[in-house]
Parts: C-alpha cells; sequence; structure tokens
C-alpha cells in the first residue's frame, strides 16, 4: 500500500491563472511561454510586448490576471513574482471542408488550446550585476 502525502496549499506561495479556448495551436505557443518562464514578471510582459506573434496578446491577458489574483487574493509583492511555470495543452479541433478539384474535400483543422500560468514569489537573492 502507498501512503498518500498531504500537500500543505498554506505553504505553497503560488497563484495560477488559466486562460481556456485560445484559437492557436500548441506548437505555437509552446516557444513563448519557454520563452517566458524564470523571468520576472514586468519582463515577461515587455518581452511578450515586443514579440511579433499574434498570440502574445492573449498570453499578456493570462500573466496579467495572474498578478491581479497575486495581488488581491494573496497580497504578494508584484515587484518579487516570477514566472514559475508556463505550459499549455490541447483543447478542441474544430473541423471544416474547402472544397477541392473533382468532387473532392480537403479538411481544415482550427485548433484551440489552454495556456497555465503559475507565479510564486521570489526569494530576496543578492544581485551582482544589472542583468535580469
Amino acid at each position: 500500500m502507498s501512503k498518500k502525502k498531504k500537500i500543505d496549499k498554506s505553504k505553497d506561495k503560488t497563484v495560477r491563472s488559466v486562460n481556456n479556448n485560445i484559437r492557436s495551436s500548441v506548437r505555437k505557443l509552446n516557444p513563448i511561454l519557454k520563452g517566458i518562464v524564470g523571468k520576472k514578471v514586468d519582463i515577461a510582459i515587455r518581452t511578450l510586448q515586443f514579440s511579433e506573434k499574434r498570440i502574445t496578446k492573449e498570453i499578456r491577458k493570462t500573466i496579467s490576471s495572474a498578478i491581479a489574483n497575486a495581488e488581491n487574493n494573496n497580497q504578494y509583492d508584484i515587484d518579487k513574482l516570477i514566472v514559475k511555470e508556463a505550459y499549455c495543452g490541447k483543447k478542441i479541433v474544430m473541423k471544416r471542408f474547402r472544397p477541392r478539384a473533382k468532387g473532392r474535400a480537403a479538411p481544415i483543422l482550427k485548433p484551440y488550446s489552454s495556456v497555465t500560468i503559475i507565479l510564486s514569489e521570489a526569494k530576496q537573492m543578492e544581485s551582482h550585476g544589472t542583468k535580469s
């Protein structure tokens, strides 16, 4: 028999925000999300703001929602928040068909995704330079 570990949520200083049904594929979202993991929240938002990808606007909204959750629900300091995890998962796929030559049909797949952003409060560390 295996013993189940009890997870105490009060010690865990994380805040999460989920954005369901984003109209983009997981393949396009993953590189963007990997680029913001481990960064401070304001630097992550700035990185997304200057990205040329269309979907970064939705990711910025998700991060802003997580920041609002941290500030209002848990009274965390915004300056100390970092992006601990950022991942996405598959949702539904809308299927459409386009008529082609000789009476054939070609499928058009319109995938949806869900984005989850987890923020945590960083511990105060000594800074030895200007790199963030």
